[in-house]
């Protein structure tokens, strides 16, 4: 009688002794957003970009930076500012052009100065990544809300990362027609600006503020998205992109990035 071989089934998902795989440092727990799914069981977790490996010379949680070329941030709208005016701490979500989640971002405020100060508040922006490793740290000091030429009256950014190494600073230029701002690097040097329109505040269409190099070249830009009558009228809630180029210095690019966060206070924040 014919006796049957045995077969044992080799799993497929066992990497090779050889390969190597990078996994990004785990401080939290993953980001869940608040949906729920539809047979009610819980909330649905978000569809996240994943990190780039192999990039020497990169501060950790920047490396999503080194892949794109644009991000997509959207404001979240607040039921309870919407509903009653009371001003709430800010919070963003940032995307790439596929839609993947890339960047959480909240603000760190008191009550008080939000709703005494307005757009003038001092306040702390923390971006966290999947995990909610903060990768990104911004300090903007209280500013007077008035145009002024006084050095402690311009506004400013301060740009960690990771936290506590400052990599550089956002700083509003004294001007009367078009808005203005120099991007520094931690040494002080201007290495590019941002120019804006004479009007930043737009109907129906969107705001550009233009990212220049040192050579007066243009590179990227800033763009303040329309978002509809009733989103414009009856909440703070905002739309913006940010382009730069593919191999642009990452921590240039984290500096871009970080500037829309004080064009957003300062003249969409009403």
């Amino acid at each position: 009688m014919m006796q049957m071989k045995e077969y044992k089934e080799v799993p497929q998902d066992v990497p090779h002794d050889d390969a190597v795989v990078r996994q990004p440092q785990v401080t939290g727990n993953p980001v869940v957003s608040d949906s729920v799914t539809a047979g009610g069981g819980g909330g649905v977790v978000e569809n996240w970009m994943s990190i780039p490996v192999g990039m020497p010379n990169c501060p950790q949680g920047l490396e999503y930076l080194t892949a794109l070329d644009q991000l997509l941030i959207s404001q979240k709208i607040e039921k309870l500012e919407l509903i009653t005016g009371f001003e709430t701490k800010n919070r963003f979500k940032i995307k790439n052009s596929l839609g993947q989640n890339v960047y959480f971002a909240t603000e760190e405020s008191d009550c008080c100065t939000r709703n005494l100060l307005g757009r003038s508040r001092p306040f702390e922006m923390k971006i966290l990544d999947n995990f909610q490793n903060e990768v990104l740290h911004l300090h903007r000091p209280f500013r007077c809300d008035i145009l002024c030429c006084f050095p402690n009256c311009l506004n400013a950014v301060e740009v960690s990362a990771p936290p506590g190494q400052v990599i550089g600073t956002v700083e509003q230029v004294c001007t009367f027609m078009k808005p203005k701002f120099n991007i520094k690097n931690s040494f002080g040097d201007i290495v590019l600006t941002i120019e804006g329109p004479v009007c930043p505040c737009k109907c129906f269409s969107d705001t550009n503020f233009k990212v220049f190099s040192v050579n007066n070249e243009q590179i990227g830009k800033i763009s303040k998205q329309w978002s509809g009558l009733g989103r414009e009228l009856f909440t703070d809630a905002d739309y913006f992109s940010v382009t730069f180029p593919l191999h642009l210095d990452v921590r240039m690019k984290a500096l871009i990035f970080s500037a829309l966060f004080l064009i957003d206070v300062v003249y969409y924040e009403q």
